[in-house]
């Protein structure tokens, strides 16, 4: 059995202001059809006899990746919440133990859900490729043909064929400085890393009791431990955090006698910064890759991208990468678009929340915008999908008013329930028991004005909640 892997943990820091640690890239329409996320599990589907997908993913984006494979018509897959980040290696081991349940002779193919890929045959055809040197234990990583000096990926260098297609690794390279590249470019042998595998579930853990016994050891026993939570697989974080944080490069593949490398071309780019975006993306006649209302003047090699209907106007300028979102704009030259981190790192530093939150915020039950706030009073726009509701629940520091814009709520608070419709309100005073349904068929849109001594989302006790967060 080919059981896709998906890995969605990543935090896409460099797409920053778009992508960020509640909303991640690959949770993202950044091109094409559908997120990344969604483009990777299509692609999965239409491999032949590929069976519905194990996905790992962060505690924080549970609900971001069962709507996002529900939107996608995915039924059966196993999502598997990561408490704690310990990189691909552990990831991949749990992926693999979950696999072994379905079937103890399972194959792995292990799919980052960030990247892009442009030419979907070439990569089934690698696929397809690489099945007969899984099935005899080998472990494969696909590398992707170079077509530029590209100092922002690793290398794999190539030895001697095991197979038609399939060569043994020589060699794992770190990013090289661009005259390296160039060389690498030029000798042929050298394919960049994709993070793309495929291999026997249990010739991965095999290995990894080999050559990394400790994460093994303490994989299996945080998997062993795990509780299935409504369509989820649970991993004790008590457990989980002893896992040591390893790559499976660093673990497995560098270390390994079993590696071996397909090389493909399939338009592959790991959207890992914007400059990898521009590049990805369809530019004008001026090299400008736009998206949402732009006006570009005397403006070339660009990449300019408006959200939320903002108007982003330039003029007389090139090279640049300026991104605009309702909270923040980022405006950087193309060749420090790796840097953008930084941005990120001095918002971690400063404790500010554009680092990890959008204005808009989604939740599991649909979402809320932030439209003004001060000191003792903030206003949101809160969204609920038909039939979903918020936990029940208080504040201690806060009371609320709702005015119902369009749809109708079913309001819970203290020992009255009533419904309200357009343009009705109600008061909820601070320390009520409450909350909000929408019983309706269509969402429910209100306008949530706050007052209090203290406005923080983290002032709020669940007492009962559907989505498992009380």
């Amino acid at each position: 059995m080919l059981i896709p892997l998906i890995l969605s943990g990543g935090s896409g820091t460099r797409l920053w202001p778009v992508s960020r640690k509640n909303l991640p890239k690959q949770f993202l329409s950044l091109t094409g059809q559908g997120t990344l996320f969604q483009q990777t599990v299509a692609r999965t589907q239409q491999l032949p006899d590929a069976a519905s997908p194990v996905v790992v993913a962060s505690e924080d984006h549970r609900f971001l990746a069962a709507e996002q494979l529900l939107e996608s018509g995915i039924e059966g897959a196993t999502i598997v919440l990561e408490p704690v980040a310990r990189n691909t290696a552990p990831a991949i081991a749990l992926g693999a133990l979950q696999a072994i349940e379905r079937d103890p002779e399972a194959i792995l193919l292990v799919l980052p859900a960030d990247h892009l890929i442009g030419d979907a045959k070439s990569f089934t055809d690698g696929v397809a490729a690489a099945l007969p040197a899984a099935n005899e234990g080998w472990l494969v990583t696909f590398g992707i043909r170079p077509d530029r000096p590209e100092t922002g990926f690793g290398y794999i260098r190539r030895a001697e064929a095991i197979t038609d297609g399939a060569f043994r690794v020589a060699q794992f390279v770190e990013k090289p400085v661009l005259a390296t590249a160039q060389s690498y470019l030029d000798d042929g042998s050298y394919d960049w890393n994709s993070g793309m595998f495929m291999f026997k579930a249990s010739v991965y853990l095999e290995e990894l009791g080999q050559h990394a016994p400790d994460m093994l050891a303490a994989v299996s026993a945080a998997h062993a431990s795990a509780k299935s939570d409504l369509d989820f697989v649970r991993i004790s974080t008590d457990a989980f955090s002893k896992v040591p944080d390893n790559s499976i490069d660093y673990a497995v593949m560098e270390k390994t006698q079993r590696a071996v490398v397909i090389p493909v071309k399939c338009d592959w780019s790991d959207i890992g910064s914007w400059s990898a975006l521009w590049l990805a993306g369809a530019r004008d006649a001026q090299g400008n890759l736009r998206e949402g209302d732009t006006i570009a003047v005397d403006t070339c090699n660009s990449l300019l991208r408006s959200h939320d209907h903002h108007l982003l106007a330039t003029v007389g300028v090139h090279d640049l990468i300026v991104v605009s979102t309702p909270d923040a704009t980022l405006v950087a030259h193309r060749d420090a678009a790796q840097d953008v981190k930084r941005v990120v790192d001095e918002l971690k530093a400063a404790g500010r929340p554009e680092h990890s939150l959008h204005r808009v915020v989604r939740r599991p039950w649909g979402s809320y915008d932030s439209l003004e706030s001060a000191d003792r009073f903030q206003v949101k726009r809160i969204v609920v999908k038909p039939g979903a509701a918020l936990s029940l629940q208080k504040h201690h520091h806060r009371a609320e008013h709702w005015i119902v814009v369009s749809g109708t709520a079913e309001v819970t608070c203290d020992d009255r329930a009533f419904l309200l419709g357009e343009n009705q309100s109600t008061y909820i005073p601070l320390g009520s028991v409450h909350r909000l349904r929408n019983p309706g068929k269509v969402p429910l849109e209100i306008i949530e004005v706050q007052s209090g001594s203290y406005l923080g989302e983290d002032d709020i006790v669940r007492l009962e909640d559907a989505y498992g967060r009380s």
